[in-house]
């Protein structure tokens, strides 16, 4: 069936398509990154007010990760300790930071009234795969054990991210079931599961918007080192041997995102396996909608159904 945007992502891809946009893979790494930072500018509403902003240096295996903890308006406590969500923002592992979703965190801690934690992992092509998901592993074993004194229920944590940020989240939730810690639920926002590209999302011409088909390689080629690490769950979790086991998951999916069809999978293998599984698709958008409040309504309406999810005891 065709893909039909809504009128307001449609509307909002074609002033992109007015304005020039050049292609991120006609740019170099860090033109990107300022690009899309200035994007987001744009396309976020303002940031909304909450309780405080701390900053973090967690220590990493290459030096110290920032990270960034929100304290919403309205906290919910039980001894002292509160829930937390340990946020990995999206961006093909090349471009993104604490600032381009900074609105977001703040979003996701007012609507779940939890801590959330956003963690700057090292990018690539500086920094190639496993350096994105070693950070994200190393960030959330710290914030497990530094709990009592940042103020977390440890059986209330949750990790969380969207597009690469939800693919390092699922790898967290994976490593995690061995190593620990005991995680109490994954939020993934149209992650990235499989860097085959196989699924038929990857060749529709009606996905072919935002996150281009070519884009995507562009960033694939930026973060792999080699076509081998395909295969790795650590970069493509997808291809773990199994789901059992893994916590309770809120996955999110886009219509007209190249992504769609291996979130979908996803969430699928998870609720084959046993694990609790809540699937929202929204059709109508298309990928990278939750970082543009400002011109897109069901960015809001998303962050508020993750808010709710986070809520639920579990």
């Amino acid at each position: 069936m065709p893909i039909k945007l809504d009128p307001d992502a449609a509307a909002v891809l074609q002033a992109f398509r007015e304005a020039g946009r050049p292609p991120y893979e006609t740019l170099t790494p860090q033109e990107a990154r300022e690009y899309y930072l200035a994007a987001r500018l744009v396309t976020n509403p303002d940031p909304p007010p909450v309780a405080s902003v701390e900053t973090l240096a967690i220590p990493g295996p290459d030096g110290s990760i920032p990270a960034r903890l929100y304290k919403p308006q309205t906290l919910r406590q039980s001894g002292g300790q509160s829930p937390c969500l340990v946020f990995f923002h999206g961006g093909g592992w090349v471009i993104g930071n604490l600032d381009s979703h900074d609105v977001a965190c703040r979003t996701l801690a007012n609507e779940g009234q939890l801590l959330v934690i956003s963690v700057d992992y090292r990018l690539a092509p500086e920094h190639k795969f496993p350096a994105a998901a070693d950070d994200a592993i190393a960030a959330t074993n710290w914030i497990a054990d530094n709990a009592k004194q940042l103020g977390i229920d440890t059986t209330q944590l949750f990790v969380g991210g969207d597009s690469a940020g939800g693919n390092l989240a699922a790898i967290v939730a994976i490593t995690a079931r061995e190593a620990g810690p005991k995680l109490a639920g994954q939020v993934l926002i149209y992650p990235a599961t499989d860097f085959a590209m196989t699924h038929p999302s990857h060749s529709e011409p009606e996905t072919d918007c935002l996150l281009t088909h070519s884009v995507i390689r562009w960033f694939r080629d930026h973060y792999l080192n080699s076509p081998a690490d395909i295969e790795n769950w650590k970069a493509s979790p997808l291809r773990v041997k199994t789901f059992a086991g893994l916590p309770p998951a809120f996955v999110l999916t886009a219509g007209g995102d190249p992504l769609r069809d291996e979130g979908d999978d996803y969430a699928k293998r998870l609720a084959e396996a046993g694990v609790t599984v809540t699937y929202q698709t929204y059709p109508g958008q298309f990928h990278g909608f939750i970082t543009m409040g400002k011109l897109l309504p069901k960015a809001g309406v998303a962050l508020a159904e993750i808010g709710a999810w986070l809520k639920v005891p579990k």
